[in-house]
């Protein structure tokens, strides 16, 4: 190997170990979901929705440090320190926080080449998760999804509608921890910070989506499938498997 090829080898090496490092805690088959995105369609802008719980925006900072993206949204609820802090680096980003499936929320973030679902589709209600889908199907061009789909029945269910113990034998969480402490007893009871019953906070397992219903669905709204994967079992959980989905807009035909 030529002096030249080590030493430009050695002034890379650290950059990408950093690159590793910086994302190892991330879900690779979530990086791919966009990596897969970006190389397929040229995506320049996005929007992140839901992407801060547990993982302080990293998907869209992955994205923001690793391509050439003009326009970024992420949105949710509530943000971390952390997330304010790693946003001040990214002047192509901008924090929205408020619930993505409210029109005024919605607005703001206008039309990008693509939205991102990941882990928050199955909790979305009153929109429900197929309004929601309706909601950005004219905002954006391309839907990144990675959803908890329901494999115990050929419809999508609304879990809340089940029995309580059914509902936790799909939903196999510790019931005596918040927010499903109690959670039968306070269905109608008003969240302090979300304003709305319990039954219709996203904090909690709202749905058991089918693959069918939502492929249909997305099909109903003019996109096509481009890319699906099976991951496997959602943390050993009997009736949710791990899918990954990328949508894309057909295109209008004269």
């Amino acid at each position: 190997m030529s002096r030249s090829l080590k030493s430009a080898l050695a002034s890379i090496l650290p950059v990408l170990i950093i690159r590793k490092d910086r994302f190892a805690s991330l879900n690779q088959e979530k990086i791919d979901l966009f990596d897969f995105a970006w190389r397929k369609f040229g995506i320049k802008s996005f929007a992140d929705l839901g992407g801060v719980w547990k993982v302080d925006g990293g998907y869209t900072f992955y994205a923001l440090y690793n391509y050439p993206i003009e326009r970024a949204l992420l949105v949710d609820t509530d943000f971390t320190e952390k997330v304010f802090q790693r946003a001040g680096s990214f002047p192509a980003l901008k924090l929205i926080q408020g619930n993505f499936g409210s029109e005024e929320v919605a607005q703001k973030i206008g039309s990008v080449d693509a939205v991102m679902f990941f882990d928050t589709l199955l909790h979305q209600v009153d929109p429900d998760w197929d309004q929601v889908l309706e909601m950005y199907a004219w905002r954006a061009k391309y839907f990144l999804i990675f959803n908890q789909q329901f494999t115990a029945s050929e419809t999508t269910v609304r879990l809340l509608d089940l029995p309580e113990d059914e509902y936790f034998n799909n939903v196999e969480v510790d019931k005596k921890q918040d927010p499903y402490k109690e959670l039968y007893r306070r269905l109608s009871e008003i969240h302090l910070q979300h304003k709305r019953p319990y039954r219709d906070i996203h904090n909690i397992w709202q749905w058991g989506i089918t693959d069918v219903d939502l492929i249909a669905k997305m099909k109903g709204l003019g996109f096509e499938l481009q890319s699906y994967k099976n991951v496997g079992t959602f943390g050993g959980w009997k009736n949710f498997e791990n899918h990954a989905f990328v949508f894309s807009r057909r295109a209008m035909t004269k």
